[in-house]
C-alpha cells in the first residue's frame, strides 16, 4: 500500500538546510521513492501556519520508506537537515482501491 510522508519545515540554520538539500536527491534516487512537492510557498487555505517548507513525498509502501530513512547514506545527511531545520514529519498510509468486477 502507498503511504505519503508530509514534512513541514521551519528553517534555523539555512546553511544546514541547504547543504541537507544539495545532497538529498542523490541519496532519495536509490530509493522506490516520489518527491510529489517541495513547496516554499504552499497557499494556506485555513488555519495558521508558522512554516517555511512543506514536502510531499510517495513510497510504494512502508518497507520502502523505512529503508530510505533508516539507511546509512540517509542517516548521515539528515544530521544537516536536523541541524537546519525544525521539522513535523507524517507517515500517512493510501488508500487501497479495488473496483469490482462486474
Amino acid at each position: 500500500m502507498t503511504v505519503y510522508v508530509i514534512v513541514q519545515l521551519k528553517m534555523i540554520d539555512r546553511a544546514a538546510y541547504d547543504r541537507y538539500q544539495a545532497r538529498f536527491f542523490d541519496v532519495f534516487k536509490k530509493f522506490q521513492g516520489r518527491l510529489l512537492s517541495a513547496d516554499e510557498k504552499p497557499a494556506v487555505l485555513e488555519g495558521v501556519w508558522d512554516r517555511d517548507k512543506l514536502v510531499l513525498m510517495s513510497f510504494p509502501d512502508e518497507a520502502a520508506f523505512r529503508a530510505f530513512a533508516d539507511s546509512p547514506e540517509y542517516l548521515e545527511i539528515s544530521k544537516d537537515r536536523k541541524a537546519g531545520a525544525d521539522g513535523i514529519a507524517l507517515l500517512a498510509k493510501g488508500f487501497e482501491q479495488r473496483l469490482k468486477q462486474g
